[in-house]
């Protein structure tokens, strides 16, 4: 007997031309739906850079779609998402392979491919691919109706979608076990279909006429519901097949949490930020598109999972609203100053997103038109820190002459004083002068000190980095701190640059180059890691248990999580990992210049981050981030953890543990 089967048994090739008319009819409108929906995208402003390396872009997304590995983050529902689609792409490259040798192959060449063990292997994969597809959808369809995850938003779409894809799974089935009813049922080959073979002897013993009749119907009503999808992807959410794909190919390839740099001295132009979907990028109102309502970001968000009103899900969703619907609409009041100025910029939304969406950047540009446009802050708290920045150089009021006064006691000078050091430390403004902070900036100095390294500071010449300001939309303010900065760092010649501050790390090394900075800029924890690993940190072990916090700007923003392990491990510690670590660390509150704001609504972030320290046990919460450090003096004093749990910052307990610390002074 001979390995394969006939292609178009039954029905006949008299269907092909009926049946490409069909599918073409429906493509049709496939793409008219999506060219309508890309003119609404058009909407949007261009973006500078979105379309280089177009040939790398597709491949990365082409990795992206294929592997999954985005959902595959989140178990569960993103298993069954990722079984379900590699399963459907089986299916649908056994059908194309069906229609390749039965239209072109066969009738021009002569050539059948689809026989003998090929055949075999091929109809058994098939089966499993569409077992599979069954089942993770049914899987899929049980979450989202019955246990209804909280938040989880489910409407008509939901319903098309999931009935939709389980009738074609279904019926291509049913095509497959009368077909195998009538031909194969009692075969060698039967059992290489094994769910079409199962279905297959249901319909056993039936009359042969009557089966072929049921056959043809179904195979037109598989046909017609596979034409019905193509006609639904436009029109329901199945439009993230090819809108998601999209938006790899256009993700930005800038450096994590580049933020666009505007010309505000610009001829012509009246607004700044985005108020309206005309001054949104194109790329947001494909995001909008994009999005399949998963509500990962959401639950990523330490502003949700604190009851603040703000969902990066529902505010992507809200823009899309607009976009479609109400195209003149204020994008602030639709989308609320209270959700705007919520956020924390901690990018979990941005690190978990399937979808490539760019939640941070769109919440930013909204918060630049508040401040820019209106002088809108999240309270009179941040007005007077930015009145403080612009005055003083810094957001705490402190007077800008005394920047570099902790430093004279242990010798350090000012590049004023003394140009010819080692390497800049941009000290920053709560290293400056916040009393618990500036003892950081010491320990950081006596490391650099017991390493051999001259160690110099802008001092009164320092102002703020500008990024609080930035995150909360003062673009204008920013931009003037930061050019004094870059102008003062140039002056001297520096080389090296080196900040305790992520925040300070992520502004000079990244944003700072719009500007025309471009030298090497570098975290302590990074920085303090090659001095050990180059024998030039005399460190002595002393066990101690602890707990680390991967701040937002260090980890999610700069993917650095190893260094500060490898010191800490150097320093003779074991670290109880929360359960919020790494890329899916739980931010402590204070970015997106949070840091500077009252926490009105909701409980606080900060506190919720200290039980979750506290819930490990150590005794010490280990951090690298002047923001953190204060966020957590709070969070465990308003959270009653202060007799079980200590916050520390890495250069405090690496300095404890330098083989000579009397000879180095004390702070």
């Amino acid at each position: 007997m001979e390995m394969t089967r006939e292609i178009y048994w039954n029905v006949g090739h008299g269907v092909i031309v009926p049946m490409y008319l069909l599918v073409a009819a429906a493509l049709a409108v496939l793409f008219w739906g999506m060219w309508r929906r890309h003119q609404v995208w058009r909407r949007g402003q261009r973006l500078v850079v979105r379309n280089d390396d177009l040939a790398g872009r597709l491949r990365r997304a082409l990795i992206e779609v294929l592997s999954q590995r985005q959902l595959l983050r989140v178990h569960g529902a993103g298993d069954m998402h990722a079984l379900f689609f590699w399963g459907f792409v089986l299916l649908t490259i056994g059908t194309t392979l069906v229609f390749l040798q039965a239209d072109f192959t066969d009738p021009f060449f002569a050539w059948r491919f689809l026989t003998g063990p090929f055949y075999l292997g091929f109809s058994l994969v098939l089966d499993l691919a569409g077992l599979a597809a069954i089942l993770t959808l049914l899987g899929l369809a049980w979450r989202r109706f019955v246990l209804r995850p909280e938040g989880l938003i489910t409407g008509r779409d939901d319903v098309i979608m999931h009935t939709l894809l389980l009738i074609i799974l279904v019926s291509g089935f049913v095509v497959e076990g009368l077909r195998l009813a009538v031909t194969e049922l009692g075969t060698p080959l039967a059992p290489w279909s094994p769910v079409g073979w199962a279905i297959a002897t249901l319909f056993a013993g039936g009359e042969p006429e009557s089966l072929r009749t049921l056959h043809k119907t179904v195979w037109w009503g598989h046909l017609g519901l596979v034409a019905a999808f193509f006609v639904a992807v436009p029109f329901t959410r199945l439009r993230h097949l090819l809108t998601t794909s999209s938006n790899y190919i256009f993700v930005d390839q800038a450096p994590k949490g580049t933020i666009a740099t505007p010309d505000l001295e610009a001829e012509g132009v009246e607004s700044f930020g985005v108020g309206t979907i005309a001054e949104a990028s194109w790329k947001d109102l494909l995001d909008g598109d994009a999005c399949t309502l998963c509500k990962r970001c959401q639950d990523r968000c330490p502003a949700w999972a604190t009851s603040k009103p703000l969902s990066p899900m529902q505010v992507i969703n809200q823009v899309q609203a607009v976009a479609f619907t109400a195209p003149e609409a204020n994008l602030v009041d639709t989308v609320s100053r209270d959700v705007l100025w919520a956020c924390t910029t901690c990018r979990a939304c941005q690190e978990i997103c399937p979808a490539a969406i760019e939640h941070v950047n769109q919440i930013i540009e909204m918060r630049r038109h508040l401040a820019l446009m209106a002088g809108e802050f999240p309270g009179p708290e941040v007005a007077a820190a930015m009145n403080h920045t612009e005055i003083n150089g810094n957001p705490l009021g402190s007077a800008f002459a005394g920047r570099g006064d902790w430093a004279a006691e242990l010798g350090v000078k000012s590049l004023a004083d003394d140009s010819e050091v080692d390497l800049l430390y941009f000290v920053g403004c709560y290293a400056s002068f916040d009393p618990r902070n500036i003892k950081v900036a010491k320990s950081f100095i006596r490391l650099c000190q017991a390493a051999g390294l001259k160690v110099g500071i802008l001092g009164k010449e320092e102002k703020c980095c500008g990024e609080p300001a930035r995150k909360l939309g003062n673009e204008y303010l920013y931009q003037s701190v930061a050019a004094e900065n870059i102008a003062k760092i140039q002056k001297y010649g520096i080389k090296r640059i080196v900040a305790t501050c992520p925040h300070c790390f992520n502004t000079l090394g990244r944003d700072y180059r719009d500007l025309g900075l471009e030298l090497p800029v570098e975290h302590h924890t990074t920085f303090l890691a090659e001095l050990l690993q180059a024998g030039k940190l005399p460190l002595k072990a002393a066990a101690f248990t602890c707990t680390y916090h991967d701040s937002c700007y260090l980890g999610r923003y700069a993917d650095i999580y190893a260094a500060p392990r490898a010191l800490i491990a150097a320093a003779g510690g074991t670290i109880s990992e929360m359960a919020q670590h790494g890329s899916n660390s739980f931010c402590c509150g204070g970015g997106g210049g949070r840091v500077l704001a009252e926490e009105k609504l909701g409980s606080r972030i900060c506190e919720a981050r200290a039980k979750m320290a506290a819930a490990t046990g150590a005794p010490l919460l280990i951090s690298n981030c002047p923001f953190c450090l204060t966020m957590f003096e709070d969070g465990i004093k308003g959270g009653g953890f202060e007799e079980q749990l200590a916050p520390r910052d890495l250069a405090e307990l690496l300095v404890e543990r330098l083989l000579a610390p009397a000879a180095m002074g004390r702070g």
